[in-house]
């Protein structure tokens, strides 16, 4: 995914300005693909120069006053041609997988589990955000296809973040079980 192309889809969902654009992606985009304001600005910049998105017109002198954009019929036939591409899958690749590896060339250290621990913590969080949000929207009743297919991402979100949550978990005690009594591993 592109960030030009995220901010086209969150300006056809809504026009706004580049302050609301950067709020929607702290509170919703974000949570998958995630852009400084600064990017989401110059992007912004770049969009409308291709003539992809246009500032709406205003009553209101544009000196200090914040530009809405929208999309234009060339911002929503790229989106288009993008959605349609087809690409392989990622792998993943995830600082964290990488330190738990090193740690059986390197030994288990305990600041390494509270890292652990750490990281569960948040993903334990962020799991119980996305099934806050599973219940608001479930709650409304939502049934148009955009709201069915953001649930799509939702859902994603949340089956990634339990993948997580219980990846970690194992993965703490697995690490725990394999310390020797000075606290590192034990020699093989």
């Amino acid at each position: 995914m592109s960030l030009p192309h995220a901010i086209l889809t969150a300006l056809l969902e809504k026009p706004s300005s580049g302050l609301e654009l950067t709020r929607r992606f702290d509170r919703s985009i974000g949570y998958f693909w995630s852009a400084s304001h600064q990017q989401i600005y110059r992007e912004l910049g770049k969009l409308e120069r291709s003539g992809l998105i246009r500032a709406l017109p205003s009553d209101f002198p544009t000196r200090g006053r914040r530009k809405e954009y929208e999309v234009l019929a060339a911002g929503r036939t790229e989106l288009e041609r993008w959605v349609g591409e087809t690409e392989e899958p990622r792998s993943l690749r995830d600082t964290l997988m990488l330190r738990v590896r090193a740690t059986g060339v390197v030994g288990v250290d305990p600041d390494f589990v509270a890292e652990l621990r750490r990281h569960r913590e948040l993903h334990g969080e962020r799991l119980a955000e996305y099934r806050e949000f599973q219940r608001r929207d479930t709650a409304r009743g939502r049934g148009t296809e955009r709201d069915r297919v953001q649930g799509l991402v939702l859902r994603g979100g949340v089956e990634l973040e339990t993948f997580w949550v219980n990846w970690l978990d194992r993965a703490i005690a697995e690490l725990e079980e394999t310390k020797g009594p000075s606290g590192g591993t034990s020699p093989s």
